[in-house]
């Protein structure tokens, strides 16, 4: 038993190692005084400030920021809709063909994805005239379009676990099924709906080859940046915003950890309150 403990203990250090060691190794080297990221030179904070000064990266991830947080949010109000229908509203007709429409992206090539994108987008062009051109306006379409699907299974996921008699004694009371939603519903699968914003902000930030079919020479996200200056040779640049990327990550992934934590406590106290009025 203590060998099977010692070797799980010992492949789980391993899984962990490889996945932060490199992320470790990363952000030391964004300090490092040398130009050179293979050789250590001492100490230094300099390419942040070189960073500072660098408009092309600084314009590429601010456009990056803005696509994925507007993106994420549009996929999380879509998403959340369509995660609804596919757990509240029984067997309908179409029931199958909208799941699997829904569930379609998650399986698609990204350049199957990108490439009918920028064909539809072209279409559309020559057709009414929008969108003009592609820049920020076809990119956010475009993640929406996949990360959606990621949204609506988190959420449907929740919902199927989600006790319905307690919205079933809200409608008895006489509550309108719009207030049971925001009062009741909303507030329980809070968690799932702030894990899939998380979740598409990541995927939009983190994509490269679909945002490379439907974007334009004046919209150039980070991810297109990185890979066309990567090709030349990593810069310690780079390394200084990839770190300043993971501190921001690492914020927010705390920052909703505690949040919800928060309302799960508050949750369990109210269940503890209304249990002790019942006795």
């Amino acid at each position: 038993m203590m060998r099977r403990s010692g070797f799980v203990l010992t492949m789980l250090a391993f899984g962990y190692a490889f996945l932060y060691v490199p992320i470790i190794l990363l952000i030391i080297y964004s300090f490092n005084e040398s130009r050179l990221v293979t050789v250590w030179g001492g100490w230094s904070t300099k390419w942040y400030v070189g960073l500072l000064h660098n408009q092309q990266m600084l314009s590429a991830a601010w456009l990056s920021l803005r696509i994925a947080a507007l993106s994420a949010t549009i996929s999380v109000i879509l998403g959340t809709m369509a995660g609804m229908a596919m757990a509240r509203f029984g067997r309908f007709k179409g029931r199958t063909l909208f799941g699997g429409m829904i569930t379609a992206p998650l399986v698609m090539p990204e350049v199957i994805t990108g490439l009918s994108l920028l064909l539809l987008f072209v279409s559309l062009e020559q057709l009414i005239g929008w969108p003009e051109g592609r820049g920020m306006t076809t990119i956010t379409i475009a993640h929406v379009t996949f990360t959606m699907a990621f949204v609506a299974v988190i959420v449907q996921s929740r919902l199927v676990s989600l006790d319905e008699s307690i919205e079933e004694a809200a409608m008895d009371l006489g509550a309108r099924p719009a207030k049971i939603f925001f009062v009741i519903t909303l507030p329980i699968i809070s968690p799932a709906i702030v894990s899939g914003w998380l979740l598409a902000f990541t995927l939009s930030l983190d994509d490269l080859v679909i945002a490379s079919f439907v974007s334009g020479p004046a919209s150039t996200t980070l991810p297109m940046v990185i890979f066309s200056s990567v090709r030349l040779g990593v810069t310690p640049e780079i390394n200084a915003l990839a770190t300043i990327i993971v501190a921001i990550v690492t914020t927010g992934i705390i920052a909703a950890g505690v949040i919800m934590a928060r309302q799960e406590r508050i949750r369990r106290i109210d269940e503890q309150m209304a249990s002790a009025s019942n006795a």
